[in-house]
């Protein structure tokens, strides 16, 4: 009598499209780096957008008034739309820099790109980004330098204090139109794209940096040398792009500014130059840690889907 053997089952591995891939990692990391570091950037924007004179002595002062007044819950005012809206940017920015690498590499994905092809597609994505950040960003400003007892209104009166980014966004596009929700789009591009450049190239430079003075240059890098590089490429994203983002902030609040120019003017005539770096201590302080995060949970999403 014949035996007959059953063929072995062979399983095969769903394989997750580039896209998709850089798409859910992207979206992790912007998760990580909102829970990190929003509290940092509500000091940020707190310390960009108070008027002349000053409120706040320093960031430290910022806090002490913040935490008295709301209580730490008052650190994360407005961070609804970060959580929905950094998830989905950081995602597109992964995206849209996953998508822009593998085209220098012309079909060839085992080539690896220069610094330079790495910052371009960095700058690209950056500008993507763009477009999708402005409006997440304003309602962002707008809820976290609100006052509990209201806003002023576009007639100059006194309103309701927002409810949340929902009511912020309803009551933004029904005073100004869609365009209200963009405004500040062009001086957004100016921020973003050079610090997209500068973001990729300090960690992509810093991991093979890290990865030439390894032994065995097969070996991975270690955790505590990803979060090194990650959190350094936070603070080489905004070395090119502060003086940008407090004239984002001054004119995404300020309904009185006609243009991003006239806000430098205004600051520029009000503050002086010192202005352009108001915030810049709790930024540099968020931006190790929240970006260390990003870059982290980007990686190890990236490795859990390969």
């Amino acid at each position: 009598m014949a035996t007959s053997h059953a063929e072995p089952v062979t399983v095969q591995k769903f394989a997750i499209p580039a896209l998709a891939k850089d798409l859910i990692a992207g979206t992790v990391g912007g998760w990580a780096q909102v829970v990190v570091g929003h509290p940092f950037d509500t000091l940020k924007v707190r310390m960009q957008t108070q008027p002349s004179p000053p409120i706040y002595r320093n960031a430290m002062d910022c806090f002490r008034a913040l935490v008295k007044q709301d209580g730490p819950k008052g650190l994360y005012r407005g961070v609804t739309s970060p959580l929905a809206g950094v998830g989905f940017c950081n995602a597109v920015v992964f995206m849209s820099n996953g998508y822009f690498r593998r085209m220098f590499q012309w079909g060839d994905e085992t080539k690896e790109l220069s610094l330079i092809e790495i910052g371009m597609a960095g700058g690209l994505a950056g500008t993507v980004m763009a477009f999708f950040n402005c409006p997440i960003e304003l309602l962002k400003v707008k809820l976290q330098v609100q006052d509990p007892a209201g806003v002023i209104g576009p007639t100059g009166k006194l309103e309701p204090a927002y409810k949340g980014v929902l009511d912020c966004g309803i009551r933004t596009a029904r005073a100004q139109g869609i365009q209200g929700l963009y405004r500040g789009l062009g001086v957004t591009l100016l921020r973003d794209s050079p610090s997209y450049v500068s973001y990729f190239i300090t960690y992509e430079g810093l991991k093979r940096i890290m990865q030439a003075l390894k032994k065995d240059p097969k070996e991975e890098l270690s955790t505590f040398e990803l979060l090194m590089a990650g959190g350094l490429a936070g603070f080489g994203a905004w070395i090119p792009a502060y003086p940008q983002d407090v004239i984002k902030s001054r004119y995404q609040n300020d309904t009185r500014y006609t243009s991003a120019r006239q806000a430098f003017r205004s600051v520029l005539r009000e503050a002086g130059a010192k202005a352009f770096v108001q915030g810049l201590g709790p930024t540099m302080a968020r931006a190790f840690p929240a970006n260390a995060a990003t870059f982290f949970a980007f990686e190890m999403s990236m490795k859990a889907m390969s």
